[in-house]
C-alpha cells in the first residue's frame, strides 16, 4: 500500500510538472519569440493605415466588385461562396468530372470576359475563374492582373502604365525565390490605388 501511494504521488508530481512546462512555459516562450522575431506575422500580417484603421490581412483575400478595383480570386469559403470567410476556409470539393464545377467555371469565364471587355476567344487565367483550396487566397496571377488593368485604369482615369507600376510594387515573389509563381496581392494593390486617388 505504501508503494502504491508513492507511485500515485510520483504520477501526480510528473503530471503537474508537465502541465506547467507544456501548458505554461513552452507556449509563453513560443509567444515571446514570435512577438520579438516575427511580430507582424504573429499578429495576422494586418494592413493598418496611418490612422490605425485595420483594412484586413495580407494573407486573406477580400471581395471587390467595383470596376475601379482589381477583383480577387473566386472564393468558396463561406455562405454562397465569394465570402472569404476565414472561419469557413475550404474549397468546394468538386472534382474535375463535376458538372456543377464545369458550369460554374463557364459562367465565371463569361462574367470575367464581360467585366473586362475581352473578346470571347481571349484565354482567361485559371485563377480568375476557380477558387483556391482554402478559398482565401489573397493573390492573383500577373496575367490576371494584366487583363484587369485596362478596366481599372479607365475607371480611375489613370494611365495603364501607372496602374502597372502599382502592380509591380504589390507583386510578391515566389516563395524562397523558386517555389511557385509570383503573385499580385490584391488588397494592398487596391489600397494603393485608393491612396493615389486620395492624393
Amino acid at each position: 500500500m505504501k508503494n502504491l501511494f508513492a507511485e500515485i504521488r510520483r504520477a501526480v508530481m510528473v503530471t503537474v510538472m508537465l502541465a506547467v512546462v507544456c501548458c505554461g512555459l513552452y507556449p509563453l516562450a513560443v509567444f515571446g519569440v514570435a512577438q520579438i522575431l516575427f511580430h507582424d506575422q504573429a499578429n495576422g500580417s494586418l494592413i493598418v493605415d496611418q490612422a490605425g484603421t485595420i483594412h484586413g490581412s495580407r494573407l486573406i483575400g477580400q471581395q471587390f466588385t467595383a470596376d475601379k478595383y482589381f477583383i480577387s480570386r473566386p472564393s468558396d469559403a463561406g455562405a454562397n461562396g465569394m465570402a472569404y470567410d476565414p472561419t469557413a476556409s475550404g474549397g468546394s470539393n468538386l472534382g474535375p468530372t463535376s458538372q456543377k464545377l464545369s458550369d460554374a467555371i463557364k459562367q465565371n469565364i463569361a462574367s470575367y470576359r464581360a467585366q473586362n471587355n475581352l473578346d470571347t476567344n481571349t484565354p482567361v487565367p485559371a485563377d480568375a475563374v476557380t477558387a483556391s483550396a482554402s478559398g482565401l487566397d489573397p493573390h492573383i496571377s500577373l496575367r490576371n492582373a494584366e487583363l484587369q488593368t485596362p478596366r481599372v485604369a479607365k475607371a480611375r482615369g489613370l494611365s495603364a502604365d501607372k496602374v502597372r507600376e502599382l502592380i509591380r510594387a504589390n507583386t510578391d515573389a515566389a516563395s524562397l525565390g523558386f517555389l511557385g509563381e509570383p503573385g499580385v496581392n490584391v488588397l494592398p494593390l487596391n489600397l494603393a490605388l485608393d491612396a493615389l486617388a486620395a492624393k
